[in-house]
């Protein structure tokens, strides 16, 4: 059943599962994808905690003790994920340590509400890097313009970075800007900067969930026939930028001190057209140097029904140009898109942030009555 799953490994796209819980974690589940499965690493969001927090009985015991000594809402939250992440950092050190440190990675991200303020971000990305003391951690830090010094701040401090909710090229470089940066200042610093590792989270799903439905009120045959290519599409040049990038004079000087590059990460890969494959944002997107971070449902999808047909994106950035210049001469404002989807983005999560807070709140309080 694995098949796909091991040829998407061997050309070069890390398996990363889109998703936590101690569920995961005390079942044995997370390991058994990890033993069968390929899966080289773990991200986490807002939403994910909020849907473990709400509906699993597995933290009765750490919220009875937290409401024991009188914890805060936000401590109480911050120690109930902590503990998850740092539990699920030590089952993937061994695939840390085997792939030279590359992958076996878990992402925990900043608290949302602070996506546009950049000392808090930073400060409260340091104090996730030593409250979860592992390695092996990634501190996701939004794409937002406020995020974009915070990034770098971080990486000066010697903190591996999960940049997260790219959607535009533009701001995918601005990204790799601020990461070079970043690795330059904690070189200056006096970190070992072969140990900074970093991705960047270039969110697919939700491009053609809003330029679709934007093709659908244009409503011409144009527009239709463009329904579903302008996600990949938009990754492919992210791509193209990416291996530009990389191969410039400013970066090959710290790669010959044992720097690692930015691998692009794609995210959002879970299908939301029941009408699309659901694993083109799999398939459309093999290419080595990248991580594909899943749903476990898509994970199943592609394990039974992929057809890889090996690297589907280097040398495609014309054709994907096209796409975008196709979607342009039918009225498609794409600047406006992304400015769309990095509003809701931010909004979701701090939307998910405030229900993990309302669902712990009520659990310590029931434990207290209890």
């Amino acid at each position: 059943m694995t098949d796909n799953l091991a040829r998407l490994s061997e050309l070069g796209v890390s398996i990363w599962l889109d998703d936590v819980s101690r569920r995961r974690l005390n079942s044995g589940n997370l390991a058994g994808l990890v033993r069968d499965k390929h899966v080289v690493g773990v991200t986490s969001n807002p939403t994910i905690f909020a849907k473990a927090l709400s509906d699993a009985a597995d933290y009765d015991e750490q919220i009875r003790e937290l409401a024991g000594r009188g914890a805060s809402v936000d401590a109480a939250v911050k120690e109930i994920t902590t503990t998850d992440i740092r539990n699920a950092c030590d089952l993937f050190r061994d695939v840390y340590d085997a792939s030279g440190h590359v992958d076996g990675r878990v992402s925990i991200e900043v608290d949302p509400r602070l996506a546009h303020d950049t000392d808090k971000t930073v400060a409260e990305a340091l104090d996730l890097w030593k409250t979860v003391d592992r390695p092996n951690l990634l501190v996701k830090i939004p794409a937002t313009e406020d995020g974009l010094p915070a990034i770098t701040r971080t990486l000066a401090e010697g903190v591996s970075v999960n940049v997260t909710l790219i959607f535009s090229v533009e701001r995918y470089r601005a990204v790799m800007d601020a990461f070079i940066s970043g690795v330059e200042q904690a070189k200056a610093n006096g970190h070992n900067i072969a140990e900074l590792h970093s991705v960047a989270s270039f969110f697919v799903s939700r491009v053609d969930s809003e330029v679709d439905k934007r093709l659908d009120k244009i409503g011409t045959d144009e527009a239709k026939a463009l329904r579903g290519k302008a996600a990949v599409a938009n990754a492919v040049l992210a791509y193209a930028a990416f291996e530009e990038t990389f191969s410039t004079d400013r970066w090959r000087t710290l790669a010959a001190e044992g720097a690692n590059a930015q691998r692009p990460l794609w995210a959002s890969t879970g299908v939301k057209n029941p009408d699309y494959s659901p694993t083109l944002y799999v398939d459309e997107l093999v290419v080595a140097n990248t991580v594909n971070t899943m749903p476990e449902a898509t994970l199943d999808a592609v394990a039974e029904k992929s057809e890889l047909r090996g690297d589907t994106v280097t040398g495609n950035a014309g054709e994907a140009q096209a796409v975008f210049d196709a979607l342009a001469a039918v009225g498609i404002d794409i600047s406006d898109v992304f400015v769309t989807l990095e509003n809701e983005g931010v909004e979701k999560f701090e939307k998910s942030w405030q229900e993990l807070l309302e669902s712990v709140d009520g659990q310590l309080k029931a434990a207290k009555e209890g």
